[in-house]
């Protein structure tokens, strides 16, 4: 057995995420834990990255496609209208799939169904601009996930994902973001991984990147299987983490 030991020093410079671990906290986004020069970048329009595909979603949700020659626009109208309040209430219970959806599901059924045209691929482009864009609408609003009713089952299993240790480190999702909060791992400062600012631009990736990009990402990092776009394991986890936000404004699109 190879036991390999990871040394978390103590962080305190952040008000209210020191010995998280031990006291229950209200949710914190991860936008405090980040330099002030990076909250710099989200907190100016004119500069964040972000709003590159902010805008090219704005375009695309004006922009007529698929075999029934639809825009977003003419089923919805204007985004600003119809998608304020979306964004801040996905994952949800889709009842026509029997489980929960996710926003960028949502989309892909909309371009299938009622454009009749092709799905996007995720990380592509188009489906992350048409993510943060339908997000963007409820930026300021808070998180407000249902997990009751039908979406409780669904809710559990994402619950007890981001409890299970996996991988050749033998870790799970509560290990570096519940237990860990605002200590460091190396050079990174644990978070509580809130979802509230994404789909974010990822410095590291000089792109805009999904929630399940950043849940492949720690699964390769702890050496664990790597699961598919859109998987329902993937899916379930992000309808808890997005509750465990509840209540945290929408940054949409956040830098990290």
């Amino acid at each position: 057995m190879i036991v390999i030991a990871v040394v978390i020093g103590s962080f305190t410079g952040i008000p209210g995420l020191a010995g998280a671990a031990e006291l229950p906290l209200p949710p914190v986004s991860g936008y405090g834990s980040q330099m002030p020069e990076t909250r710099a970048i989200q907190d100016d329009d004119a500069i964040n990255p972000g709003f590159l595909w902010v805008d090219y979603g704005a375009e695309l949700w004006e922009t007529a496609d698929g075999r029934a020659g639809k825009s977003c626009a003419d089923c919805h109208g204007s985004a600003e209208k119809t998608m304020r309040g979306v964004g801040a209430a996905y994952p949800k219970f889709d009842p026509s799939v029997g489980r929960p959806t996710n926003l960028e599901q949502r989309i892909n059924r909309c371009r299938k169904e009622n454009q009749q045209g092709e799905e996007w691929p995720w990380e592509k482009q188009e489906l992350l601009a048409m993510t943060a864009f339908v997000r963007y609408q409820s930026r300021g609003m808070p998180v407000s996930v249902q997990i009751d009713g039908p979406a409780e089952p669904f809710f559990k299993k994402g619950e007890a994902h981001f409890y299970r240790r996996e991988g050749q480190m033998d870790m799970s999702c509560a290990d570096c973001h519940k237990k860990s909060v605002g200590k460091y791992l190396r050079s990174d400062l644990l978070t509580q991984a809130q979802l509230n600012g994404w789909p974010v631009y990822s410095l590291g990736y000089a792109r805009v990147v999904s929630t399940h990009e950043l849940f492949r990402h720690c699964n390769e990092k702890i050496r664990a299987g790597i699961l598919d776009y859109g998987a329902d394991e993937y899916v379930d986890l992000e309808l808890y983490m997005s509750w465990r936000g509840n209540g945290l404004p929408l940054e949409t699109p956040g830098v990290r």
